[in-house]
């Protein structure tokens, strides 16, 4: 995929709501200008790579670009889920994230379940491709490391 990797930072912001309470998997969703600030031809779908909340580590994440068909939302979004358990909120916190990988394009589901069950293979995966060399090394990118006020996408 040409856009690959893709770096991209922003403020987080509050979502639906639908990540902890009903999925029990918590996102951090960025700003609408963040989100149409991505390349209008990159495909909706699952992708992974990696993922820093203001100055702190660099995390593994799973991330979904689109519209999520199972809730009809009627605005494109870009939901990151960090493969780390937080202790508290962060919105208002810069997001930095290196998306290194695509997983599958978006899709319906027939029940919440389903759609539970799908996140949690796409989080799998993610993990799996993650440890490979190519990805790893991005993990350590500079990108993760530069003033925090500095806002880019795709350095």
């Amino acid at each position: 995929m040409r856009h690959l990797p893709y770096f991209c930072r922003g403020e987080v912001v509050k979502g639906y709501g639908r990540g902890s309470k009903e999925l029990g998997i918590p996102t951090a969703n960025f700003s609408e200008q963040v989100v149409e600030s991505f390349p209008s031809d990159i495909p909706t779908g699952i992708y992974y790579g990696w993922a820093c909340v203001g100055n702190g580590d660099v995390h593994k994440m799973v991330l979904s670009i689109g519209w999520n068909p199972f809730y009809k939302n009627i605005k494109k979004s870009v939901e990151t889920h960090i493969i780390h358990t937080f202790k508290e909120d962060f919105y208002g916190e810069i997001l930095s994230i290196v998306i290194t990988g695509y997983i599958r394009p978006e899709k319906n589901f027939d029940s919440l379940d389903a759609l539970i069950l799908a996140i949690q293979e796409d989080i799998e995966e993610a993990k799996r491709q993650l440890d490979l060399p190519e990805h790893l090394k991005l993990k350590e990118d500079n990108f993760f490391h530069l003033p925090e006020g500095k806002i880019v996408n795709n350095h």
